[in-house]
């Protein structure tokens, strides 16, 4: 028997592009996946799917007005959605679909109200620091980025040769400089895609494109 789209979808379980909720209760929350979606790779919300992917359906249409208004109300720029219902089993899945976006970054209030931007790392939703907001910022330019080979970008390239990826604060030891200047060299790294960032225990770091 030919398997529903839905249950091949919540066989993958959640990862960097697929999330489930058993509900929409609170519109700043699921802004902040939205804002994450949309920063990252995009993605899909299963709204009426358990975490351990039992489907238990979605309750009425104030589901989908809830995303709504995390879109409308709670994600600057607006973060633009698609969404489907599927019928499986007697039951109602809402399918909600972020497409990564350009232009990043989308912001949404984190618990004090302050517009945030969000990063979507496996099934979770990181904060993005200031070294990525900057990067994205100056992805904006129309003018472009100006790197220059200094010894603070020299010592850098040194040490990513040996290793595989390079906090903000280690980059400040190995490269003699303060927070300022390393935040500025990386986000211009970052902006001209010589670096990547990665994630390594919730903690932003950067390496090498291979």
């Amino acid at each position: 028997m030919k398997k529903h789209p839905i249950e091949i979808l919540i066989e993958q379980g959640e990862h960097q592009q697929l999330d489930f909720k058993f509900e929409v209760s609170d519109s700043k929350k699921i802004a902040r996946t939205l804002s994450a979606f949309a920063n990252t790779d995009g993605g899909r919300l299963l709204i009426g799917v358990k975490d351990n992917g039992v489907i238990a359906g979605v309750r009425s249409e104030e589901e989908y007005y809830m995303i709504e208004a995390a879109s409308h109300l709670y994600t600057k720029p607006e973060v633009k959605f698609t969404a489907r219902k599927w019928e499986i089993n007697g039951k109602t899945v809402l399918e909600v679909y972020i497409p990564p976006a350009e232009g990043v970054p989308y912001l949404a209030p984190d618990k004090q109200d302050e517009y945030k931007a969000y990063i979507r790392v496996k099934d979770e939703n990181i904060l993005a620091n200031e070294v990525l907001v900057l990067a994205w910022e100056k992805r904006k330019q129309t003018n472009g980025t100006l790197l220059k080979l200094t010894k603070p970008v020299e010592r850098l390239f040194h040490y990513l040769d040996n290793h595989p990826h390079i906090s903000t604060n280690q980059f400040c030891r190995i490269g003699r400089i303060n927070y300022y200047t390393a935040k500025n060299i990386l986000s211009d790294l970052l902006a001209i895609n010589s670096l990547q960032y990665v994630v390594i225990d919730k903690r932003i770091a950067y390496r090498r494109i291979a």
